[in-house]
C-alpha cells in the first residue's frame, strides 16, 4: 500500500469559499439544478451538507484526500506552479507534481456518488499498476 501513502487526491470544486457563496450555490441547486456548474458539488453534497455515502467513503478510503474550492486552489497552487485546469477536477499529487486524475468532462458525465466512487477505485488500480511497472 506504499503507493497510497506517497500520493493524495485533490478535489477542486467549481465554487468559491465563503458562506455567501454557499447560500447562493444552495439556492442555485434548488431553483435551477440543470444550470448548476459544479457536478462534483452536485454528486457529493446535498443542498446543505455532504451526502452520507460520500462522507463514509472519504472517511474510510485509504488514500489521503484534500478538498478545495477553486479560489483556494488558485491561491495555493496556481501562483506557485502555474497550473491551469478547468473546474471541477480531481488531481493526483505525485512526487510534488499534480496530474489529472478525473477531468472536468468526465465529472460532468457522472450522475451519482456510486459512479464517482467506482471511478476513483478503478483509477487507483490503474495508477497502482502503472507505478508498479515503473519500479
Amino acid at each position: 500500500m506504499e503507493w497510497l501513502n506517497n500520493t493524495s487526491l485533490l478535489f477542486i470544486y467549481n465554487a468559491d469559499t465563503g458562506w455567501q457563496n454557499a447560500i447562493i450555490d444552495s439556492a442555485h441547486k434548488i431553483l435551477s439544478p440543470k444550470t448548476y456548474q459544479c457536478q462534483l458539488c452536485e454528486i457529493t453534497h446535498g443542498y446543505f451538507t455532504e451526502k452520507k455515502k460520500w462522507k463514509g467513503f472519504i472517511e474510510t478510503y485509504p488514500r489521503k484526500m484534500e478538498f478545495l474550492h477553486r479560489d483556494e486552489f488558485k491561491k495555493i497552487y496556481a501562483s506557485k506552479f502555474g497550473y491551469k485546469f478547468d473546474f471541477p477536477v480531481v488531481l493526483i499529487s505525485v512526487d510534488n507534481d499534480l496530474q489529472l486524475f478525473i477531468s472536468t468532462k468526465e465529472l460532468n458525465g457522472i450522475e451519482n456518488q456510486e459512479a464517482l466512487i467506482a471511478l476513483i477505485k478503478e483509477r487507483d488500480l490503474d495508477f497502482r499498476s502503472e507505478r508498479e511497472m515503473i519500479k
